[in-house]
């Protein structure tokens, strides 16, 4: 058949993306490109469960270890960064499997977003009033002037409250009216969805978690210390190393920051499926099937044909 000029695997963590996005790739003549915020940084190996050259089946990846952990992750640094990729890939003559759980870094691609500028004297002064009053008093100046974007920027989230009303002063307009309604999506994309019933991805997490531990996350995470992390304004937040990091500093408790990264994990799971499933355009699939890929490769192969 036809190779699609872009496949997208998108879906809550652990529900077994990267694996059909290798799949999908090999079977379409195509390479990987990571739509996962934190897989972009350089070290976050292990906590991020990035693929590591053998686990990739000779499958080129992009956009993986592109960031040290004391540069903050920008989306529309991404977006320029994956659509060059795509388009490189795709005047190759190779299918490009954009695979990853950061549901705005995949809109970024291929939605028509675009990303005002910033005012640095506007963002500091932001970033100041932030220090001094916190998040939570910044989120409820943000439901004041944009009730819409404090519903989908959460209360802890200083950065992203910050970058919101710097948005809504710069443009005049509320945040979340920048993000376009779903249309045709960009390169006739296939959005193709992997999801897992509540309890049983509950469970993946918990053991994935464990995995993590046991494969040496918390060395993992003192290196990163030392190379900066606590610099790194993305990086740091990054699920079960913030955690670490908190018990590091703390009473040294690694079992409760293990208990702490699953029930966080799970809270993002439940972020991501409602982010997810918000777009009609994905057709999802049932992470635990047998055949999974045949079934992605079967709806790839119908909506080309189309």
């Amino acid at each position: 058949m036809s190779a699609p000029p872009l496949v997208a695997v998108v879906g809550p963590t652990a529900t077994g993306k990267s694996d059909l996005g290798i799949a999908l790739a090999r079977a379409l003549g195509g390479e990987v490109v990571n739509a996962d915020a934190m897989q972009l940084y350089r070290g976050m190996d292990i906590g991020t469960a990035k693929l590591g050259p053998a686990e990739r089946a000779g499958v080129p990846h992009h956009l993986l270890d592109v960031l040290d952990v004391t540069e903050t992750a920008s989306v529309a640094a991404y977006q320029r960064d994956a659509r060059a990729v795509v388009e490189r890939l795709r005047a190759a003559g190779r299918t490009p499997v954009l695979v990853g759980g950061s549901g705005l870094y995949v809109q970024a691609v291929v939605d028509e977003l675009d990303f005002p500028g910033t005012d640095p004297t506007l963002r500091a002064e932001l970033e100041a009033e932030l220090a001094e009053r916190g998040a939570e008093a910044m989120h409820a100046r943000l439901a004041a002037v944009d009730p819409a974007a404090a519903e989908v920027v959460l209360p802890t989230n200083g950065r992203r409250i910050v970058r919101a009303l710097e948005v809504i002063a710069l443009t005049g307009r509320p945040f979340p009216a920048r993000l376009p309604t779903a249309g045709p999506p960009r390169y006739d994309a296939v959005l193709l969805g992997v999801d897992r019933p509540v309890a049983e991805l509950d469970d993946r997490v918990a053991r994935r978690v464990a995995r993590m531990f046991a494969a040496g996350l918390v060395e993992e995470t003192r290196t990163l210390l030392a190379a900066g992390l606590r610099d790194g304004l993305t990086a740091s937040r990054a699920l079960g190393y913030q955690q670490v990091v908190a018990a590091l500093d703390g009473d040294g408790d690694l079992l409760v920051a293990a208990e702490e990264t699953v029930r966080a994990t799970r809270r993002f799971v439940r972020r991501q499926r409602s982010w997810f499933r918000r777009d009609r355009r994905v057709h999802w699939l049932d992470g635990a099937a047998t055949d999974l890929a045949e079934g992605a490769m079967a709806h790839v192969a119908a909506r080309v044909s189309s």
